[in-house]
C-alpha cells in the first residue's frame, strides 16, 4: 500500500521539487531583474538585484499616510499670538513613534555610549560610528527640582530615569541638541546591525507640519488628537494628561508623567500625541514661520536660530496647549520637566502612497 502511494504521488513530488530547485537557481528568472539573454544580445534591463525592494517598519512605529490637511488654529486664539493661520498643506507618507521615548529606550542609548558598543557584531554599515561624550547625553536628572519654584522633587530627581518602575514613562531633561543625538545614535544602530542590502532613511525628529498632521489622526481639522471638541469622553474620563483647573493634577489619573502607552491612540495610531509631555521637532520658530514655507513638505529654518518649536503640551500644561494648532518654543539647549520627544522616518516609496496597509510593507 505505502509503494503504491510513493509510486502515485512521485512525479507530482519531483516536478515541485524541480520548479524550486530552478527559481532557486535563477533560472526562470523574476519579475524587473536584470535578463543574462536579454544583455548578451545587447538590451538595457537594469541592474541585477535591486528590484524589489522594500522599507521595513521599525518596532514600534507606525505609517502615517500621505495627505493633505489645513494647517492652523483649529479654535480661538486665546493667547492672541496670530501665530497659527491656516493654510491647506500636503504632507507625504512617513512613519513615527507609535510612543513617546521612554526612558528605557533613551537609556539603551546612553549605555551604548557608556560601553562605545554600537553594533552587536561586526558592523553592516560603511559609515562611521557617531562619536558622544557621555556627560552630553545624559539626561538632566536635576530638572525635577530646577524646573519649579518650592516644589518637592527630590523623588523623582532621584529616581526617575534610574529606577526600573519608572522604565515606561517618557524621559525628560533631554535638550533638543540630545533628542537629535538619540536620533542619529538610533540610525547607525539600525543600520549597523541590519543584514538589509540597502541602508533605512535616517531616523529624526518631525518637522512641525508632519507632527501636527499626526496629531490630527487623519481628520482634516481637529481641536485635539481625538476630535473634541470636548476634554472628557462619554463616560466622563479626561482624554489625556494634563493640568486641569488651578492646582488639580490628578483628575486625569497622573499628578505627574504617565506611561507612553496609557489613554486612547488617535486616528493614526499614536498615543499621547496631546499632553504627558510636550515634544521637540525639527523647526526652528517664528512666529511667522507657517506662513513663509511651503505648502507641500514644510519645514522653517533660520541660521543661527536658538529657538526650536515645541508642540502637544504636557502634564502641566492647561488644555489650551493641547490643542493640535498651538504653537510654542523652548531653546534647543534648555532641559526641562515637561519635554521630551518622538521620532520619525521619511517613507521613501512611492510619491503619493496611501495604502498604509500595503501587505509589502513588512512589520520587523
Amino acid at each position: 500500500m505505502y509503494k503504491k502511494m510513493i509510486s502515485r504521488y512521485f512525479p507530482m513530488i519531483a516536478m515541485v521539487l524541480a520548479v524550486s530547485l530552478l527559481q532557486g537557481c535563477g533560472l526562470f528568472g523574476k519579475k524587473g531583474s536584470a535578463s543574462e539573454k536579454d544583455n548578451r544580445r545587447g538590451e538595457v534591463t537594469g541592474v541585477a538585484k535591486r528590484v524589489g525592494w522594500q522599507q521595513n517598519l521599525p518596532i514600534d512605529m507606525v505609517p502615517v499616510k500621505a495627505g493633505t490637511f489645513w494647517m492652523g488654529q483649529a479654535d480661538e486664539d486665546i493667547a492672541s499670538t496670530q501665530s497659527a493661520f491656516n493654510r491647506q498643506v500636503t504632507i507625504s507618507e512617513f512613519y513615527m513613534d507609535k510612543y513617546e521615548v521612554s526612558n528605557n529606550k533613551y537609556r539603551q542609548f546612553v549605555e551604548a555610549v557608556r560601553l562605545g558598543e554600537y553594533s552587536y557584531s561586526t558592523p553592516t554599515t560603511l559609515k562611521d560610528p557617531p562619536q558622544f561624550n557621555l556627560d552630553e547625553v545624559l539626561p538632566d536628572t536635576t530638572v525635577w527640582s530646577s524646573s519649579f519654584s518650592y516644589h518637592y522633587g527630590d523623588p523623582l530627581m532621584e529616581f526617575y530615569f534610574d529606577h526600573p518602575a519608572f522604565d515606561n514613562y517618557p524621559v525628560v531633561g533631554v535638550s533638543w541638541e540630545q533628542a537629535n543625538m538619540y536620533c542619529e545614535w538610533r540610525t547607525y544602530h539600525m543600520n549597523a546591525n541590519d543584514k538589509a542590502d540597502f541602508e533605512m532613511p535616517p531616523f529624526r525628529l518631525p518637522t512641525e507640519a508632519e507632527w501636527e498632521y499626526a496629531a490630527k489622526g487623519g481628520k482634516d481639522v481637529a481641536k485635539y488628537p481625538w476630535g473634541g471638541p470636548y476634554l472628557k469622553n462619554k463616560r466622563g474620563c479626561l482624554m489625556a494628561n494634563f493640568k486641569p483647573g488651578r492646582g488639580n493634577y490628578i483628575d486625569d489619573g497622573f499628578s505627574y508623567t504617565a506611561p507612553v502607552d496609557v489613554y486612547a491612540p488617535n486616528g493614526f495610531g499614536l498615543y499621547n500625541m496631546s499632553g504627558n509631555v510636550a515634544e521637540w521637532v525639527l523647526d526652528d520658530y517664528s512666529e511667522v514661520g507657517t506662513a513663509l514655507t511651503w505648502d507641500l513638505d514644510p519645514r522653517y529654518t533660520k541660521e543661527g536660530e536658538m529657538r526650536k518649536v515645541v508642540r502637544g503640551g504636557s502634564w502641566k500644561d492647561i488644555a489650551h496647549y493641547l490643542e493640535t494648532s498651538t504653537r510654542t518654543y523652548e531653546f534647543q539647549d534648555v532641559k526641562t520637566a515637561h519635554i521630551g520627544f518622538r521620532t520619525t522616518m521619511t517613507f521613501i516609496g512611492r510619491s503619493g502612497s496611501m495604502d498604509v496597509g500595503n501587505n509589502r510593507r513588512r512589520q520587523r
